[in-house]
Formats: C-alpha cells, sequence, structure tokens
C-alpha cells in the first residue's frame, strides 16, 4: 500500500475563505463521503485537540478517534487517526485565482497487519480501496470548492 494518497482542487475563494469551510469539523460530515460525524473534544480547535469520529464504508459504521497534529490557519489542518496511524491533511496555497487545496493521506509507518486484514476482508482489497480513498478525496475537494465559492 503506497504511503502517499493525494488530490487536489483549485478554488476561486481567498486561503482565509477556504480555511473557514476546512477547518469547522462538524461541517465534515457534508464534505466526505465517508464521515457521518466528527466531534472536537475540548472546545476550542488547535493542535493536540482529539476528536471522536463516526464513519461509514460500504454500509459499515465504525467509531475512531483522532488528534488534530497541525492547525496553522489559512496554510495547513491535519489529523492522525489513532486507529491506524494514517494522517489525513489539508493544505492550502495562496494562487492568482484563489487557492490551490491539497488533501492528502499519509502512512508515515506503514499499514498495520490488522488494518491490512480488514481491508482485505471487507473493503475489497488494497487497490480498490485505494481507489475508493482517491474517489472520496476528489468527492471531498469539489463539495469544500462549492462550499467556499458560495
Amino acid at each position: 500500500m503506497p504511503n502517499t494518497l493525494e488530490a487536489t482542487v483549485d478554488i476561486a475563494a481567498g486561503p482565509d475563505r477556504v480555511w473557514a469551510v476546512v477547518s469547522d469539523l462538524a461541517r465534515m460530515p457534508e464534505f466526505s463521503p465517508t464521515t457521518v460525524r466528527m466531534i472536537p473534544l475540548g472546545g476550542t480547535v488547535h493542535a493536540g485537540t482529539w476528536t471522536v469520529n463516526l464513519n461509514k464504508v460500504r454500509g459499515m459504521y465504525y467509531p475512531t478517534t483522532s488528534r488534530i497534529v497541525r492547525h496553522e490557519p489559512n496554510q495547513a489542518f491535519a489529523f492522525r487517526m489513532n486507529e491506524n496511524g494514517t494522517v489525513w491533511s489539508y493544505s492550502l496555497e495562496p494562487i492568482e485565482s484563489g487557492t490551490r487545496l491539497t488533501e492528502r493521506r499519509d502512512v508515515p509507518n506503514g499499514v498495520r497487519k490488522p488494518v491490512r486484514i480488514a481491508i482485505d476482508k471487507f473493503l475489497g482489497g488494497e487497490q480498490q480501496f485505494e481507489g475508493d480513498l482517491v474517489a472520496g478525496m476528489n468527492e471531498t475537494l469539489a463539495k469544500i470548492k462549492a462550499a467556499a465559492e458560495r
């Protein structure tokens, strides 16, 4: 399984507007096809904030937890999933027409064996799973783009 998956979109809105959309965790279910709920714990979101999440893939619901590892307004936002160690990030880059937004999934320590087994057993195998992730990333970015450009 590759360590990095990535998708990018150009948005006709400034980084401050895109940041307002990306960093509003309560809105994540509007954008992500797998996120049912993302609840930050402890009030104000910042690096170090924990979240409790509910996800849905192929009709299966499962809870996760994550920790915000980067929170740089108008620049970058990232969270590490505690169950599998993956890091999901959003990078904002100012461009002439607005903002280039990149979503990445990194697996810095490789995929753990129980996760690989679950991917093979429940999610159609590694190739199917990664294809689904990239499709979901593109869907997420398209919805963030639409929200930021409103």
